[in-house]
């Protein structure tokens, strides 16, 4: 009875680890539903760094993920590193995941809505960021917009799902029929209407309240920041909806 159960395990465990999904790849059922990959797992094919052309050296690809290294910095940025973007506008409804994770006392964002221009300096001027960070920086301080998965300067997570640093966190972020919803690990921690009036007076007393979002243009492209720490993406995917 004993060698039957080891035996079974075993052949559980085979067959989990022969089915089990590479990363920065898309299932069948992926590929039936319309998604696609943002990032290969090999290089930075599509992306280019935010008002310019190529992507700083800072920026790497280890064991399968985007890494922006920074064994030095430049002001709060990586040496030749700074914010990269997406190559396609994205417009209309979609849904994007992908999953993340921070060196201890990391702060970083994934940004959505970028509109591209030199009347906007920074990636930050103009989109709106999903922070991503090591919580543990605001361990014991008062609730506020800066922890993971809340909207920078905008709107708190309702519920704190994160991973410690080191460790890989899920997000997913989805646009359909005028409503917004992020999850965190398969938790759903925002939900909001972006033609509502909570919405409206969330980016009208934020930073963005010059940006093209302020004026209902959710539209643009999808970045990734650099904030001077090392942070590693990977199984970053899009699909229209």
């Amino acid at each position: 009875m004993i060698r039957f159960s080891i035996s079974a395990l075993m052949l559980c465990f085979l067959f989990v680890s022969a089915h089990a999904q590479s990363n920065n790849t898309l299932s069948t059922t992926e590929k039936k539903e319309g998604w696609k990959l943002l990032f290969n797992g090999k290089d930075l094919k599509g992306w280019h760094a935010y008002n310019g052309k190529n992507v700083g050296a800072a920026w790497l690809i280890e064991q399968g993920a985007i890494k922006l290294n920074v064994p030095e910095r430049a002001g709060n940025k990586a040496k030749d590193g700074g914010d990269i973007v997406i190559d396609e506008v994205i417009s209309g409804d979609f849904e994007f995941k992908a999953e993340w994770k921070v060196s201890k006392y990391a702060n970083s964002g994934i940004f959505f809505f970028v509109q591209e221009s030199p009347k906007y300096k920074n990636m930050h001027d103009t989109g709106l960021e999903l922070q991503v960070i090591d919580d543990k920086i605001y361990e014991g301080a008062k609730e506020n917009t800066h922890r993971a998965s809340d909207f920078f300067g905008v709107a708190n997570a309702r519920l704190r799902e994160g991973n410690p640093q080191g460790e890989w966190n899920q997000v997913r972020f989805v646009v359909q029929k005028g409503k917004l919803t992020v999850y965190q690990n398969e938790f759903m921690v925002q939900e909001h209407d972006l033609n509502g009036a909570d919405w409206k007076q969330r980016i009208g007393n934020s930073g963005l309240k010059a940006a093209p979002i302020a004026k209902g243009t959710y539209s643009g492209k999808i970045g990734l920041q650099d904030w001077g720490s090392t942070v590693w993406y990977r199984n970053i995917k899009l699909r229209k909806l």
